[in-house]
């Protein structure tokens, strides 16, 4: 029940999500064919349209310490998910403008950081608590391919077909429908989950000062940060594809569902090699695949060539997987929402810096810009060999399920100073 209820909560926040695949390729051609915008204007609306994400962690510290209707996690989903509905309701009525976009856009990306940050804050808890943080992650992952495959090809669709104010009137029936998963409360899931020692938070300064001196977090986020920051696949692929290559416009949307889909295998593959072997051996292992993934791109010179290159991601998926992994177990305790959100907002502040910065990079040359973002990719994504280094050893020394009394030691350290926490679902 409790990879049941994870699993339909996350596919479902993954398709609603303003950022998700399903608003933002439809978004990224409503600027770049109605509104005329230039590449570099559209990657500076997406890195406008995250700034809530940008802050994230502030929504998971929200979350850790806020307990709306005495629901906690589940308070979050019925109080917000109709704020973002209401967004997207009022941008599907209002003319369509560039600050039109960014602003209803905005809006409902700062209703879903409290939604994300129950959702996350509340899988990382599982994880940590049922020592299954391997396995949740490849739940995880698999939760957010899945939707990001089948919205990629809907996107296309709905970019040559359906009209804005009705992408965004789906968008806010796909909110609407979060709140039934408040309705829904599994005893698996639920059941004393917050009474804890892994969930015991103390108040906000406490929990600020307890996350600035948790050491782990630093080495997760500065690998996540690493694998996220990849200039080239966002906005300077589809003007690639679209401008150089006439590519029609849903060829972007397809290859980016393709690149979602070959995640699958390595996921899954991860998802049954978590139990047999070390968070050591797993990161080694991945990183090392997926460092020349990004090779490929280079090659794309038709629109069905890059179909078949976007298969390239077959090298990502288990190194996605353990990244995941490393984050859940690098939260500390009580502070699981604080700590996802922080990578969350990491994740997008650099996804759209890179895409920034690749923007730059291909408007840099008109012959060779599209290189130079595949050089710039894959060398940033060789550095987090060296960066595992810096990951205690202790926490990824063993396998998934497998307890680690250093790290019970340390989790007790930590509790030490925190008080007894009364439970609250």
């Amino acid at each position: 029940m409790i990879f049941l209820y994870m699993g339909s909560l996350t596919l479902l926040v993954s398709v609603a999500k303003p950022e998700g695949s399903l608003l933002f390729i439809p978004v990224s051609y409503m600027l770049k064919n109605q509104l005329h915008a230039t590449a570099t204007e559209v990657s500076l609306f997406s890195l406008l349209a995250g700034v809530p994400i940008y802050a994230a962690f502030i929504f998971g510290l929200v979350r850790d310490l806020w307990n709306p209707f005495g629901w906690r996690d589940r308070g979050l989903f019925l109080l917000f998910a109709p704020v973002a509905a209401v967004a997207f309701i009022w941008t599907a009525l209002s003319p369509l403008s560039y600050r039109g976009l960014l602003l209803g856009v905005l809006l409902a990306t700062l209703s879903f950081q409290f939604i994300l940050a129950g959702q996350s804050g509340l899988i990382s808890l599982l994880g940590q608590e049922k020592l299954m943080s391997g396995r949740m992650s490849s739940l995880w992952t698999m939760a957010l391919i899945l939707p990001a495959v089948a919205t990629a090809f809907a996107s296309g669709y709905l970019t040559e077909h359906i009209s804005p104010s009705r992408t965004f009137l789906l968008m806010a029936v796909l909110s609407l429908l979060i709140v039934c998963m408040a309705f829904w409360k599994p005893r698996s899931v639920f059941d004393h989950v917050y009474e804890a020692r892994q969930a015991r938070g103390t108040n906000l300064f406490g929990d600020v000062q307890r996350l600035v001196r948790h050491r782990a977090i630093y080495p997760a986020l500065l690998i996540i940060g690493l694998w996220m920051f990849v200039p080239g696949t966002g906005t300077p692929l589809q003007f690639y594809l679209t401008n150089e290559l006439h590519a029609s416009d849903s060829t972007f949307a397809y290859f980016r569902g393709i690149l979602a889909a070959s995640n699958i295998p390595g996921c899954l593959l991860y998802g049954y090699l978590c139990r047999r072997f070390s968070l050591n051996r797993l990161l080694w292992w991945g990183t090392a695949v997926a460092v020349p993934g990004l090779i490929p791109m280079a090659f794309i010179h038709s629109s069905s060539l890059a179909l078949l290159m976007a298969t390239m991601s077959l090298t990502w998926g288990f190194a996605n997987a353990a990244y995941i992994d490393l984050a859940i177990r690098s939260c500390p305790p009580g502070l699981q929402g604080t700590m996802m959100m922080l990578v969350a907002g990491a994740t997008a502040l650099l996804i759209n810096g890179g895409d920034l910065v690749g923007s730059r990079i291909y408007s840099s040359s008109a012959t060779r810009g599209f290189l130079y973002c595949v050089i710039a990719a894959t060398a940033t994504t060789a550095l987090i060999l060296p960066a595992i280094l810096l990951v205690p050893r202790e926490l990824m020394a063993t396998a998934d399920g497998e307890p680690s009394p250093a790290i019970d030691a340390e989790l007790m350290t930590e509790l030490s100073e925190v008080p007894p926490q009364q439970g609250n679902v």
